[in-house]
């Protein structure tokens, strides 16, 4: 037997044989070149695919660096500015990094039904910015957006301060018991 043979890191390097290093992925552009979003985006007429959601379109779609709004009107006007500003503290959190659709939909189910059982008021769900898929289009954001709207227990959710994961994340706010 020889030495290498023995060293598992060896062993590796001989089975995988020779590699060429990955491309660097492309660097954001700095802050003031990047698009700002429209606070109320216009109904494009022609078929250009994907469009910011708007509030009187929900079949419309999240793009990567769009925000996620959503409000029930029992929420006071000072709650949802503090909402908006970060200002509520996240008593948990469900990252969703790497999961799929269904896993997301399951695992958010679940985090949902514990947060509002523990009397939880605010939670942070991490859904990451997406544009994985051919169009740009994020999944996840899309999917969490459409589920949350759907739930009662959900009082009202805004994305994220950059601090805590901007575009990437929700502050949801959460009915208590």
């Amino acid at each position: 037997m020889h030495e290498d043979e023995e060293d598992p890191a060896a062993l590796f390097r001989a089975a995988v044989g020779k590699v060429a290093p990955l491309r660097k992925p492309a660097q954001d552009p700095p802050a003031a070149a990047r698009p700002r979003p429209a606070r109320r985006p216009q109904p494009d007429t022609r078929d250009a695919g994907p469009r910011a959601r708007c509030a009187d379109d929900p079949d419309a779609v999240l793009l990567r660096g769009d925000a996620s709004a959503f409000r029930r009107e029992r929420v006071t006007a000072r709650d949802w500015q503090r909402l908006r500003r970060g200002q509520f503290s996240a008593q948990d959190e469900l990252d969703l990094h790497g999961a799929n659709a269904l896993q997301a939909e399951t695992l958010l189910a679940r985090f949902l039904a514990e947060a509002t059982g523990a009397g939880l008021g605010c939670v942070r769900i991490v859904h990451g910015k997406g544009g994985a898929t051919g169009e740009g289009v994020p999944v996840l954001k899309n999917l969490v957006d459409r589920l949350l709207r759907q739930r009662g227990e959900v009082l009202a959710f805004h994305t994220a301060p950059p601090a805590q994961g901007g575009t990437g994340a929700l502050l949801v706010l959460l009915a208590r018991r």
